[in-house]
């Protein structure tokens, strides 16, 4: 049976970050994750993990200046000295939360420049360097360019070729359902294909990004090939509620309570 997080950057939005924790918490979930932690103390997010006995399954590294529409660095080559200050930022987040893995941002840059190639190469490796003397994974997820127009990883080709380039162990992929349809397309087979490599999913319905019940996705099929797959790790629920986060858990009383 699949183990879901609860993205709280997206889910359980009607009360204050900290507490959605322990909204989560009561609808079911052990597990959660969330874009950033950075504006609450890494001690805070760490206390309310512990109060309600839940997991941390992922959060990003800091990604720029989020709100002026930056979306990570390592593919920039004049930024690579933040993106070594954000791994150092990160670092306390994750000893707080017990995170095993870190998602890895590529930024806003042209895949066709050999120099930001080169660039998104020397910063994955970098990462997964740092973060292995620490026990930590670091994952890369390609994203659709509908959502995020000219972002620099968006192929999931590529993001499978480079991990199996650079073979750092702690290297891994971060399967996003819902970007790969729109991406590619043929979901199951990339699935089954990529599986080794894997180290987080992600889901949401497409086209719109609500709850995983309906739309282009058989979801209860995939849930079944992931644990076909043999695949041990989170789900997390990174999707937009249409209304209020729990009037629309249905699909998810199934599997409440899975343990983590």
């Amino acid at each position: 049976m699949p183990r879901f997080a609860a993205n709280l950057s997206m889910m359980f939005t009607d009360v204050p970050f900290l507490d959605r924790f322990d909204a989560a918490a009561r609808a079911g979930f052990t597990a959660v994750e969330f874009l950033f932690p950075y504006d609450h103390p890494a001690e805070a997010v760490g206390e309310r993990l512990k109060r309600n006995g839940l997991t941390q399954a992922l959060f990003n590294l800091p990604p720029g200046n989020w709100d002026a529409g930056e979306k990570g660095f390592a593919a920039l080559p004049e930024r690579f000295d933040d993106l070594k200050r954000s791994l150092e930022t990160a670092l306390p987040y994750a000893k707080a939360t017990g995170v095993e893995r870190l998602h890895l941002m590529a930024g806003i840059a042209d895949r066709n420049s050999t120099k930001a190639v080169e660039q998104f190469y020397k910063s994955v490796a970098w990462a997964a360097e740092f973060y292995a003397s620490h026990g930590l994974d670091v994952v890369i997820e390609p994203i659709n360019p509908r959502n995020v127009p000219g972002y620099f990883l968006n192929d999931f080709g590529f993001a499978r070729d480079l991990i199996a380039e650079l073979k750092i162990p702690n290297l891994k992929l971060q399967f996003d359902i819902y970007h790969c349809q729109i991406i590619h397309g043929d979901v199951t087979m990339r699935l089954r294909e990529m599986m080794p490599i894997t180290g987080h999913v992600q889901i949401a319905s497409i086209p719109s990004r609500n709850e995983p019940d309906g739309e282009e996705l058989n979801y209860p099929f995939l849930f079944t090939e992931l644990d076909r797959l043999g695949y041990g790790g989170f789900v997390g629920c990174e999707y937009n509620p249409r209304g209020k986060t729990t009037d629309g858990l249905a699909w998810f009383k199934p599997y409440a309570g899975a343990k983590s």
